[in-house]
């Protein structure tokens, strides 16, 4: 996942090297959670504040900035498009979390772009700062370790599903991804916002108009209901049934 060479439109808020740009901005990032408050200071006044307009591009695919980002607020995704100019999305990365280590670490340049998808704030810190953190916090080295074998597994599925399965087998799989991120209780999971057809087809390589009619298929088999503000999942269980059954 890529990191941050920043639009020329975006609005600056605060420069490198100045004051923290909030007094906590980073103490609710998991990637920091064991770093003590001088050092967790050290690391804010070493970043800068970006802010995003909705659809506007943070950083570029094959551009050779190497900064890591931390998104303070808003929402951000991670894009590449096929030669035809179709959109493919590989995941939404929500405040608290942060991408473009990869350039950061190995010094190539960014594997996919990343826009904002809502006006959205995001902390710079340069590839040479992130470095010398990974090299004097092994907890914090650890944890980018730990994401980066996440990020394996999860393309590693990603690949098995699109060479192996029906393109409305994986728009169940991907509305059961996202079920088990939003449930309610042990059966019911609340989407919100409604996810686009176009998101969901983009993310599992469709149409709009299959997704269309494989949310038309749930909702009259009762696993699924729209609402004015949420896409309910009514019956997780059996949606899990579903996808293990086309998984074999």
């Amino acid at each position: 996942m890529e990191g941050s060479g920043a639009s020329q439109h975006s609005t600056s808020e605060s420069g490198t090297g100045g004051t923290p740009a909030t007094g906590s901005a980073l103490c609710g990032f998991d990637l920091f959670s064991g770093l003590d408050a001088a050092a967790l200071a050290d690391i804010e006044r070493a970043c800068s504040r970006k802010r995003f307009a909705p659809q506007e591009q943070i950083i570029d695919r094959d551009s050779r900035s190497r900064d890591v980002c931390f998104v303070l607020s808003g929402r951000a995704r991670v894009v590449n498009y096929s030669l035809s100019g179709r959109e493919i999305t590989f995941d939404d990365i929500l405040s608290g979390s942060y991408f473009g280590e990869l350039a950061a670490i190995d010094g190539r340049p960014r594997s996919a772009s990343v826009m904002a998808v809502e006006e959205t704030v995001i902390a710079q810190l340069s590839h040479q700062v992130f470095m010398d953190i990974l090299a004097k916090h092994p907890k914090v080295a650890l944890h980018v370790m730990e994401r980066l074998a996440r990020i394996i597994r999860s393309a590693d599925e990603r690949i098995m599903d699109l060479s192996t399965l029906a393109a409305q087998n994986r728009v169940q799989g991907e509305l059961l991804r996202q079920a088990h991120n939003s449930m309610v209780d042990a059966t019911t999971a609340r989407i919100t916002p409604i996810p686009l057809h176009a998101d969901i087809a983009s993310r599992v390589s469709t149409t709009r108009e299959t997704v269309a009619r494989v949310l038309n298929d749930l909702a009259r088999a009762g696993i699924v209901k729209r609402t004015k503000g949420a896409l309910l999942i009514l019956d997780v269980p059996e949606l899990e049934a579903m996808v293990q059954d086309m998984h074999g």
